[in-house]
């Protein structure tokens, strides 16, 4: 694989290979749609999924289809339809969003009808009535939706858990979810060996939403420990998936998500660093390569990209130095002066003349 060098690199796909997977379960690959301030323009055939939900896919996808109770992993960016103000959008937090359908939040209705009638991988514009959304009184945690507003989804299936023997994923103990997140982790393990790096990523955003912000915060200790075991290296993964599609700007949040909580994790500052430098911000990079080699003294691949680092700076140097001496131009160099000799005869000439004048004045004081 082309980062075995890497330092403290983990070993993906590695360790316990052969573990059965023991929850039924549905991904598929994709990419984040580009950014847009304004719901998209789909021109697909409208399906009416409810009186106050309709749908158009705007990206096939396939499979089978959630059932009730399946946990399902999801991006979405939402707008009002009356202002198209875009008030939510899942995306920017690069994570998907855990939604178990039968069990969502009632401001949710439309939008789980909406992916229940969804395939893994498909994304598709939804629209909600009121009365499947925030309601008569809007949202106090988006002030900009009004009471009775209706909404657009954009929404992105990425993948789904059927319910393992009945039991939602709310309902699993501290170490099943860890488990379940961990199996996550080793599926995306597997495909990034075989280059299916979208897949793997993936199965890698799915054992993150295992272990969303809420969960987190209840841990401690040892449970907070087993958790970030499997949670920071599914985003060091990524990571190493998004810098090998040149996504750059998203392996640095990756990264940076790992620093918050191990600010001296030697993989987070490398793979950062890469990262910054293929973005051309060097000084940056250079910044988070010299920290990670306080950790790592010994690490040929850190050198290597401090060298690296140091050769673009060289290069860069010489090349304003040509554009600058093409500029100004190069320096004029001085002229031998040519020596005049009917000057020099001159200028004697007129020295003796003053001397003999002198003399005779003196002489002449004298006589007097």
């Amino acid at each position: 694989m082309e980062e075995a060098q890497e330092p403290h690199i983990e070993s993906l796909g590695h360790d316990d290979e052969n573990e059965a997977i023991t929850e039924s379960s549905a991904f598929v690959k994709g990419e984040p749609p580009e950014e847009d301030s304004s719901p998209p323009k789909v021109d697909s055939e409208v399906e009416i999924l409810h009186e106050k939900v309709t749908k158009q896919i705007i990206k096939e996808g396939h499979g089978e289809k959630p059932s009730k109770y399946s946990t399902c992993f999801l991006h979405y960016r939402a707008w009002t339809e009356s202002t198209q103000h875009k008030f939510e959008d899942t995306w920017n937090e690069q994570r998907p969003i855990e939604l178990v359908i039968g069990k969502e939040k009632k401001e949710m209705t439309g939008l789980a009808i909406g992916v229940a009638s969804m395939k893994a991988g498909e994304r598709a514009l939804l629209r909600v009535s009121w009365e499947l959304g925030y309601g008569k009184e809007g949202s106090f945690s988006f002030p900009n939706v009004p009471p009775m507003a209706d909404l657009l989804y954009e929404v992105e299936l990425i993948g789904f858990d059927e319910t393992k023997e009945g039991k939602a994923r709310g309902d699993m103990t501290v170490e099943e979810r860890i488990g379940a997140a961990d199996r996550r982790k080793m599926d995306g393990n597997a495909l990034f060996k075989e280059e299916k790096l979208e897949e793997a990523m993936r199965q890698y955003e799915m054992a993150i939403a295992y272990m969303g912000d809420d969960f987190m915060f209840q841990l401690f200790g040892k449970y907070r420990d087993m958790a970030l075991a499997v949670k920071n290296p599914c985003h060091l993964n990524m990571a190493a998936c998004l810098i090998k599609l040149n996504r750059y700007e998203e392996a640095i949040g990756q990264c940076s998500t790992v620093l918050t909580e191990e600010e001296n994790n030697v993989k987070a500052l490398f793979r950062r660093g890469k990262a910054k430098a293929a973005l051309g911000q060097t000084d940056a990079a250079r910044e988070d390569f010299l920290k990670a080699k306080k950790y790592a003294p010994e690490d040929k691949a850190i050198a290597k990209e401090l060298r690296l680092l140091a050769e673009h700076d060289k290069a860069l140097y010489q090349k304003q130095k040509e554009i600058y001496k093409g500029i100004f131009g190069p320096r004029p160099e001085a002229k031998p002066k040519t020596t005049n000799w009917l000057i020099l005869i001159w200028q004697w000439f007129l020295s003796v003349f003053y001397s003999l004048v002198k003399l005779f004045k003196e002489k002449r004081q004298k006589s007097d």
